[in-house]
């Protein structure tokens, strides 16, 4: 889902960070940077790099910019198209309640846009919520699928309780002046939308036929097990889950985080069966402590 909005101030110093990075500024490239309008909505997207296409989708609240270690690396790789999602970044705001779907639908038409496909994905928090989605609602659009901390709904079972108080608290304690302002009506949308979003079924998810990998931090915002069911219910799944890290490992370890979601991209998917395979390797270490 989630938080990257919930640590706003965190990411201020973070982008500056990265902006001394890296001389592009993702998110804010005005010689790339480019709009086109799907729903009434006015969408802002950069496209960066030449090769097999990779969708980069960003979390709650935040924009492009969040994804800029990624980008940087990708792009030396990949096509790589990155879009700020409805009411959030430079895109334009939306006249109707958000929905995952919406935000879901609103990647399909870019790719549309772009005359592209299928693509790559990989989605961080409400990212990789739209990653899963898109396996589920456009399967013709998507290659390959990989979710960082994705929940498929808001409740204690897929979230860490702290978490659903912290969103409670930030809804409620906005005070009555900021919440009539521009940006006040925005944060209060795009978060109130993780009280009661998403609302996705596991079932949903058996119906991806896209590899998959599903990633997660041991100290993520989202519950391991829930990170667990959701690897489970795709037929075709891979699971990483990060030890000594958090929801932020994109931004914290962006070697890691990207070099383990080139590997599951560049590797041909196989799936495994657990008995066969691990025989067949028990029988070549064998031979080989024998040589």
């Amino acid at each position: 889902m989630l938080l990257l909005f919930l640590i706003s101030s965190v990411c201020v110093v973070a982008n500056g960070q990265r902006m001394k990075r890296n001389a592009v500024k993702y998110g804010s490239n005005s010689t790339v940077g480019k709009t086109f309008v799907h729903d009434g909505v006015r969408l802002y997207y950069e496209v960066y790099g030449t090769g097999e296409p990779l969708l980069l989708v960003h979390g709650n609240g935040g924009s492009i910019a969040d994804l800029s270690a990624q980008i940087a690396y990708f792009r030396t790789r990949y096509e790589v198209i990155a879009m700020d999602s409805r009411d959030q970044g430079r895109s334009g705001d939306s006249s109707s309640n958000i929905t995952y779907e919406k935000m879901t639908d609103d990647l399909a038409a870019l790719l549309d846009h772009l005359k592209i496909g299928p693509v790559n994905v990989l989605g961080w928090s409400d990212g990789g919520i739209e990653a899963l989605l898109l396996g589920i609602r456009h399967p013709q659009k998507v290659k390959k699928i990989a979710a960082m901390a994705a929940n498929l709904n808001p409740s204690d079972e897929a979230l860490e309780p702290e978490i659903i108080s912290l969103i409670k608290s930030m809804v409620s304690e906005m005070p009555a002046s900021q919440r009539e302002t521009p940006a006040g009506r925005r944060e209060i949308k795009v978060t109130s939308m993780m009280l009661s979003e998403p609302n996705v079924q596991f079932k949903e998810l058996q119906s991806i036929k896209a590899p998959t990998l599903i990633l997660a931090a041991d100290h993520d915002a989202i519950r391991v097990k829930h990170t667990v069911d959701i690897y489970l219910h795709i037929p075709n799944s891979q699971l990483v889950i990060f030890p000594g890290a958090t929801h932020m490992i994109p931004f914290d370890d962006p070697v890691l985080f990207n070099s383990t979601v080139e590997r599951f991209l560049r590797t041909p998917f196989r799936k495994i069966d657990m008995i066969n395979d691990t025989v067949k390797s028990l029988e070549k270490m064998r031979v080989a402590n024998q040589q």
